[in-house]
Parts: structure tokens; C-alpha cells; sequence
């Protein structure tokens, strides 16, 4: 016996060597295969508010938005979830002004600025009533959707949000604030005054939650930069809500715990929207 292939007394080398060559064949046909069953990622752009936005698309099935973190794009903040839910969904993944593929514009970043640049590349794609996924500024900012654009919003899966800077853990708020210039011009230092100073309160506050009656998974690690207090603040005035804390985690719960947490956001997305309440 030569490492797990049976050979019979006398038999040719090869014979060994004929059957590793079909081993192999059958791998490179087998991931071809599942390359070719895994949907690809296709980019678009289109004129928003004078300036282009590109997003990105994949699968097909309901529609599912997702919504990237501060600095990043949809492609890399969910690039442990793309293949999972683009094989029952479509996927839309706008990048934001500055960030990812989409080119800046002048002037300061602004949560309200990229919200409605969003709803308006929703309504350009002629999307109604879908699920969207956000993490970090992109759960702010579907957060923002469902109380000011509730026709487009479906139900909600949000991680590592706040409605406040004070939401922060402090070391984490003073650091910026440090660093904070009041005239920001590269996008590093829009992003940075950005979270030192927003959301504000005509933005987001615990009133326009209570306004929110969309289904909503709240998600955040439980060494989350924001802190647990802000989460369960959030998590109290969402009328539909429900909180999945995960322990050992940092704010980034989508890349560092992708096999907890995909299962739970497809359970979340497949039940029965009248089924999706929280007794308190």
C-alpha cells in the first residue's frame, strides 16, 4: 500500500501514476466547476446628485443592499459574505463619495450627503421595500434610510453603529477629536472630522429610532469601539428589534466572525417578516 493507493503485487508504476493524473483532473474539473457556479461581480456606475457612483452587483434573487464601513467599499467590508448571500440574493453594493470605487467630490463628507445619495441610486435602480445589510457608517446610514426613506427599506442588519460620537469608547473619541481640523481636505482627514463630529442629533437620535418599524438586527462585538451602553441605548429604542452581541469580538464582526454571524443574518433575512419580533 503507497500512501493510500492500493497496488496489486507486480503491477506497472504506471498505473500509480495514471490514477494521481485523474486525482488531479478531477480537482481542476471540480473547482472549475465551482468557479463557474459562484456569481460573479459586476460594476456599474450612474449619476448621482452631479457626481458618479459606482456600485456593485452579484447573484440574483430578492435584492440585498449592502452598505460598507467608514473608508472601505462593499467589496472588501463583506468579503466574507458576498459569495454566501449572492448565491439566493442580488446583490447591490454602492461604494460611497471618496471611498472605495466612487471618486470624491469637494467639500466635507457628510452622513446626510451619503444617505441621500444612496436612496436616490436606489430609486434610480427602481428598488423598493429591500433588506440591507450596513456595518459601521454604513449601518448609520441605514439606519438613516429607514427613518427618511422608509418605502425603501425592508428589514435592517446593522453592526457597530452609533447615533452620537459619544456613542465611542473614549480613548477612541479623544484620539480623533485630537486629530480633528475643522478645514479636512484629504479623505482620510474628511473621514476622521466625519466621526468626531457626527452623526448629529437632526441625524440620527433616539426619538427618530422609536420612528423606525422596520424589522431590526442590531449586531455589535462586545469589545466593539462603540461602546456596549450606546449599543443597548439603540438597541431599547428600536421598536422591532433584535440584539446579537458577540463575544471576543471587535468592531470588526464581519470579516473576524463570518461563520457566526452569516448563519444568523440568513436566518434573520429568511423568516416571515411578521414573525421577526422581539418580546422585551
Amino acid at each position: 500500500m503507497a500512501h493510500g493507493v492500493p497496488r496489486c503485487a507486480g503491477a506497472p508504476a504506471v498505473l500509480t501514476r495514471g490514477v494521481a493524473a485523474l486525482a488531479l483532473l478531477s480537482l481542476v474539473l471540480l473547482a472549475d466547476a465551482s468557479r463557474a457556479m459562484t456569481p460573479t461581480t459586476e460594476w456599474h456606475s450612474a449619476e448621482i446628485h452631479g457626481h458618479r457612483m459606482f456600485y456593485a452587483t452579484r447573484g440574483s434573487g430578492p435584492t440585498l443592499v449592502f452598505l460598507h464601513g467608514g473608508g472601505d467599499s462593499g467589496e472588501h467590508s463583506f468579503v466574507r459574505q458576498l459569495d454566501v448571500f449572492s448565491e439566493q440574493h442580488h446583490i447591490v453594493a454602492p461604494d460611497q463619495v471618496g471611498q472605495g470605487r466612487t471618486p470624491d467630490v469637494p467639500g466635507p463628507l457628510s452622513y446626510t450627503a451619503m444617505m441621500q445619495d444612496t436612496a436616490a441610486l436606489l430609486q434610480q435602480l427602481k428598488l423598493k421595500h429591500v433588506d440591507v445589510v450596513g456595518f459601521s457608517d454604513g449601518g448609520i446610514l441605514g439606519l438613516m434610510l429607514a427613518v427618511r426613506h422608509p418605502d425603501l427599506v425592508r428589514r435592517l442588519v446593522i453592526s457597530g453603529v452609533n447615533i452620537s460620537p459619544e456613542g465611542l469608547v473614549t480613548e477612541n473619541l479623544e484620539g480623533l477629536r485630537a486629530d480633528d481640523t475643522p478645514t479636512p481636505k484629504t479623505i482620510d482627514e474628511k473621514l476622521g472630522h466625519l466621526w468626531a463630529t457626527s452623526p448629529t442629533a437632526d441625524e440620527l437620535s433616539l426619538a427618530l429610532l422609536a420612528q423606525i418599524k422596520q424589522p431590526v438586527l442590531l449586531v455589535s462585538g462586545d469589545h466593539d469601539v462603540i461602546t456596549l451602553e450606546h449599543t443597548l441605548q439603540i438597541f431599547h429604542a428600536l421598536p422591532n428589534s433584535e440584539l446579537c452581541v458577540l463575544p471576543g469580538t471587535d468592531h470588526g464582526t464581519f470579516s473576524s466572525r463570518p461563520e457566526w454571524l452569516n448563519p444568523i443574518i440568513g436566518a434573520f433575512l429568511a423568516r416571515p417578516q411578521e414573525a421577526v419580533a422581539t418580546v422585551r
